[in-house]
């Protein structure tokens, strides 16, 4: 907790994928850092931090439903993202499909 509670004091542009990744999956600043992960997404979905590769993806995966409904574009942006996708693994493969369902 203490390293997420640092890491809402880096500039934005400073964070890395692990960055993202954490503050993605502790819901902190979403409406600034989802913008940010789909972007690197965008350019490398399978984007890793430090876990296993795409779990970058797999923390935007599973954010809540009221999160992709409070932002439509950006939902509509990882389903692009998703979408043109391949050989997943089971686990990003389950995340990807419950996504796609909401």
């Amino acid at each position: 907790m203490a390293t997420v509670h640092a890491l809402r004091r880096k500039p934005i542009g400073e964070l890395t994928v692990e960055d993202l990744r954490l503050l993605v999956r502790q819901d902190m600043g979403l409406a600034y850092v989802l913008p940010v992960a789909l972007e690197v997404l965008r350019d490398d979905p399978m984007a890793e931090g430090d876990m296993y590769e795409g779990d970058l993806l797999a923390a935007v995966l599973t954010r809540s439903p009221e999160v992709w409904s409070g932002s439509p574009e950006l939902g509509r942006e990882l389903r692009m993202i998703v979408s043109e996708l391949s050989d997943l693994t089971p686990f990003l493969k389950q995340d990807v499909e419950r996504f796609l369902a909401l």
